[in-house]
């Protein structure tokens, strides 16, 4: 039982943690889970879930598989899967999601696409380059 459960830390994915009290500046990228309880600025790439603790605060743009938000967000924020905001989240700027939850009492200031309106843009784009390209060719 011992050596299957070495083997399970081992493949799993990896889990980090910046702690209250911690200021970074700069780039960060991960594959496995992150939790924020202090202050980042600068760019964040996670492949699994980004939690921003109560106390934690992010500002930049930040890509991740899912997310969870108590703490403060600005910039930018693609989420591939559900985005959670909690009561106590403080969120401004731009949002990208699959799926969102906001819980009662939130504060939500700025943009959000998500779902099957993310596809229809990036479909919208696709085709007006098509449109333009094929204009462009009769006037050549």
């Amino acid at each position: 039982m011992i050596k299957k459960a070495k083997e399970a830390t081992v493949t799993g994915q990896t889990s980090n943690r910046i702690l209250q009290g911690s200021n970074i500046e700069g780039d960060i990228k991960s594959d496995g889970d992150f939790r924020i309880d202090g202050k980042i600025k600068g760019t964040v790439e996670i492949g699994g879930k980004l939690v921003i603790g109560e106390k934690g605060a992010v500002e930049g743009e930040v890509k991740c598989g899912s997310a969870s938000i108590s703490g403060q967000f600005k910039g930018k924020l693609q989420v591939g899967e559900l985005l959670n905001v909690e009561a106590s989240a403080v969120l401004n700027g731009e949002v990208i999601t699959g799926k969102l939850a906001v819980v009662l009492g939130a504060e939500f200031s700025g943009s959000c696409s998500m779902g099957a309106v993310v596809r229809r843009m990036q479909e919208d784009d696709r085709t007006k380059a098509e449109t333009e390209e094929k204009r462009s060719e009769r006037v050549s």
